[in-house]
């Protein structure tokens, strides 16, 4: 049996957030399952998505989903399957864009997460380290993404902030005292 268990992976942009949690789902034996969130709406978007295709390969079941997340986790999830989300970041700014309830969508994803016979990596920004956003859509964004990675961390047994490449375990689960 697989020791993975659901965690936030948290780190700035280019931190090495995507490749700790796919190397975490891998290793862990499970069929890995990649769940993205991210529409290629533009030229960069897409080159964004074709890097992170031509990294994972083959090894990957892939389904984009970019609004029902909790739902979708729902419906793939199943034993002996390890599910990667990413991102959180780009699942927010997807629901701002699509006028979602961002609170109630933020409750369904934690609900959910504890029901789930899958372990699930999920991949989020940490937007909060930076300057402060000129624009009161950027400070909104940005206060969103922070209530939304504390409620995931709350929600989750494991957190991990990853930095130049490098993991800081902030959250781990209970040993088992056996």
């Amino acid at each position: 049996m697989s020791g993975l268990v659901t965690t936030l992976v948290l780190g700035g942009a280019r931190s090495g957030k995507s490749v700790l949690a796919e190397k975490l789902v891998l290793e862990s034996g499970l069929d890995a399952f990649y769940l993205a969130t991210a529409e290629g709406r533009d030229g960069e978007m897409a080159d964004r998505i074709r890097h992170h295709r031509d990294r994972r390969q083959d090894a990957w079941t892939t389904l984009e989903e970019p609004l029902a997340l909790a739902d979708t986790l729902g419906r793939i999830a199943q034993p002996g399957r390890a599910i990667l989300v990413d991102c959180l970041t780009l699942w927010l700014s997807n629901l701002f864009e699509a006028g979602r309830e961002i609170e109630r969508e933020t409750e369904a994803l934690c609900a959910c997460l504890a029901t789930l016979p899958s372990p699930v990596m999920l991949v989020s920004n940490e937007v909060g380290l930076g300057l402060v956003p000129e624009t009161p859509l950027g400070r909104a964004f940005r206060d969103a993404q922070g209530r939304l990675n504390q409620a995931v961390a709350a929600a989750v047994p494991s957190v991990v902030f990853v930095a130049a490449g490098l993991p800081l375990v902030l959250k781990s689960p209970p040993k088992d005292p056996r």
